[in-house]
């Protein structure tokens, strides 16, 4: 038996109220083609009849049923059952790829250092039917190695995915668990997602190995240039909790670590948020210019990004900094959506292999 077939991987399944999207994520997970899967699902206080549709699963998976505390108490509850060298976290509206499994075990297994193992996934609809995307976008790169660095850097500018295309190894797993319940009720991926990044490498498959579905209820962000300035306060808010616990976890690690984390892409998002709704910005002590100040600090960082690149990113920012209000919200859209800036896109990848900052999930 090779290396990769020994590992043993758990798929732990949370739900809340997706009844009709259940059994496709735990069949899914029953399907794998690697031997040694067993499979878990937290039901989160569901009402909608999950927990009546999980009696037919008897004897086939490991069923946790909880009072409603949010998806970081569901992740918490079915990685405290976990006892394989492997976890994946399987929304319960998303599926896996039969070989999903396998493939990410074989990266494990290539290299005991690795700590996480991420892909990307395909966008499927609320019926199943695939859409034809791929997520990340095809000139969005992946991030592969030690990423410490570029972690505390500028983590929200790295491309990581969203929970159900991540596999963490148990042992780093425990190092960063529980996850925190109070700040992390939805999105608990992004804890998870830039918290492993520091405890050791990280591998990026180019494989499709699972199946993001859009179904209206979810945090996808949409085909259609349409800006939602609620999610980007949103994301700018998972941002503040995530930073001071990475720089907290780096001085327990005794990583070097900056004074303040400054991501390109959390201060668009701010940008953005200030300038088109001021009254409602999460900060109300942030002003352009310091953002555009900071910006210009965050792109000197940016050590994978050349140098029209970073003139780029300041030029954006000047321009939104000074812009009247009806053409900063078509900068920000410019910014947001590739779709809109075809021609710019295919100068950024030949200039940068198709960099540009990315938020952390889907």
């Amino acid at each position: 038996m090779s290396a990769a077939a020994e590992l043993a991987v758990d798929i732990v399944i949370d739900n809340y109220n997706y009844a009709r999207f259940l059994p496709d994520a735990i069949e899914s997970a029953l399907a794998q083609t690697h031997e040694k899967v067993t499979v878990t699902v937290v039901d989160d206080g569901s009402s909608d009849g999950s927990q009546q549709l999980l009696e037919e699963y008897e004897g086939r998976v490991a069923v946790v049923l909880k009072e409603n505390g949010g998806q970081a108490s569901a992740l918490n509850a079915g990685a405290a059952l976990c006892g394989g060298d492997v976890v994946i976290f399987l929304d319960a509206d998303d599926t896996l790829h039969p070989e999903a499994a396998a493939e990410v075990a074989a990266a494990f297994a290539a290299d005991r250092e690795v700590v996480k193992v991420q892909f990307r996934t395909a966008v499927i609809d609320a019926e199943g039917n695939a859409t034809g995307a791929i997520k990340p976008a095809p000139h969005l790169p992946m991030p592969s190695g030690d990423l410490r660095e570029a972690e505390l850097a500028s983590p929200y500018d790295l491309v990581w995915m969203a929970t159900s295309a991540n596999a963490f190894r148990a042992d780093a797993l425990r190092r960063i668990l529980p996850i925190p319940e109070d700040r992390f009720r939805t999105c608990a991926d992004w804890y998870l997602v830039h918290m492993a990044a520091l405890v050791g490498p990280v591998v990026s498959l180019d494989s499709v190995a699972g199946s993001y579905r859009v179904h209206g209820a979810n945090n996808y962000e949409p085909q259609a240039a349409e800006l939602d300035l609620g999610h980007i306060r949103e994301t700018i808010g998972f941002a503040d909790s995530v930073s001071p616990l990475l720089l907290g976890l780096a001085g327990e690690l005794g990583l070097p670590r900056p004074a303040r984390i400054l991501s390109i892409a959390d201060l668009a998002n701010r940008m953005i948020s200030l300038r088109l709704e001021p009254d409602r910005h999460p900060d109300p002590g942030e002003r352009a210019g310091r953002l555009l100040a900071d910006a210009v600090r965050a792109a000197r960082r940016r050590a994978n990004a050349s140098a029209p690149m970073k003139l780029i990113f300041v030029a954006w920012f000047a321009a939104m900094a000074a812009a009247p209000r009806p053409l900063a919200r078509r900068l920000a859209i410019w910014f947001l959506y590739p779709q809109q800036r075809p021609a710019l896109n295919r100068l950024l990848g030949r200039l940068q292999g198709g960099d540009r900052p990315a938020p952390a999930t889907g």
